[in-house]
């Protein structure tokens, strides 16, 4: 979602004194990277991670990443590479890399649920990353954040229809039309949502306008996969599909 970013002033002017120049048409797009490198900075330097969560610098064998709250916003999190990756639609994610990113998404899905006091299942954390258009940032950043509960009632309403392989979903979802697959439990760990997004069946294979989101089975539910649903827009974000004031969390424990 745009807009999402803003940091201090204070901080912006630190990291940027120790940010690697990349070329830009639009500085304001850089406000995320710019902060990475105040997480890197302070890591390297003091093992600390501020202002992310975390940060895993990686090795030579798997890139890092890190975790950084949404300033302002109090369980909204997302997870980005340590390293320049513009977006979804970069090339390097159609490889390892890609698993890499999607299995650390999973993990720090856990800062969500921190951030609630342990109020909702880890399963009712989403996951979405935002095309093109519909980003203020050029450096990838996979959102985490509560489901919308229409969104997980429409899932399980249809989850009988629902197959590996791409199909289009039965009703809108938000207002948007997305297409939709099922990943397995057995199938999670070697993921690479990436490169799933080459599988839909749209007549172009540029990702910029592609937008996605990746949402977990119920907690109940035996098998314990997800759902991915894409769609395709210029301004497209699957961001919508989360709750960013979470107005399901007080419930999460009765229900």
């Amino acid at each position: 979602m745009k807009g999402a970013f803003r940091l201090p002033a204070l901080l912006l002017c630190v990291a940027a004194a120790v940010t690697p120049a990349r070329a830009t048409l639009n500085p304001s797009r850089d406000v995320l990277w710019i902060a990475l490198q105040g997480c890197l900075l302070t890591k390297k330097t003091t093992g600390r991670a501020f202002p992310c969560l975390s940060v895993d610098l990686g090795d030579e064998d798997r890139p890092g990443t890190a975790v950084l709250r949404a300033p302002g916003q109090p369980t909204h999190t997302v997870v980005m590479p340590t390293v320049a990756v513009v977006g979804l639609e970069a090339p390097q994610l159609q490889q390892a890399a890609g698993n890499t990113y999607w299995k650390a998404a999973l993990a720090a899905r856990s800062y969500v649920v921190s951030a609630l006091g342990g109020r909702l299942p880890v399963e009712r954390v989403g996951l979405a990353v935002n095309s093109v258009g519909g980003r203020s940032q050029d450096q990838l950043h996979i959102h985490l954040d509560c489901i919308r509960p229409t969104v997980r009632a429409a899932l399980q309403r249809h989850s009988l229809r629902l197959r590996e392989n791409w199909t289009a979903f039965p009703t809108p979802l938000v207002g948007g039309r997305f297409m939709v697959r099922r990943i397995d439990a057995a199938a999670v760990d070697g993921f690479n949502p990436f490169a799933a997004l080459r599988q839909l069946p749209w007549r172009t294979s540029d990702l910029r306008s592609t937008s996605f989101a990746i949402i977990a089975r119920e907690p109940n539910d035996p098998d314990k996969g997800f759902y991915m649903l894409a769609y395709r827009s210029p301004e497209a974000h699957a961001e919508m599909l989360l709750d960013h004031s979470c107005s399901v969390a007080p419930k999460a424990v009765s229900e």
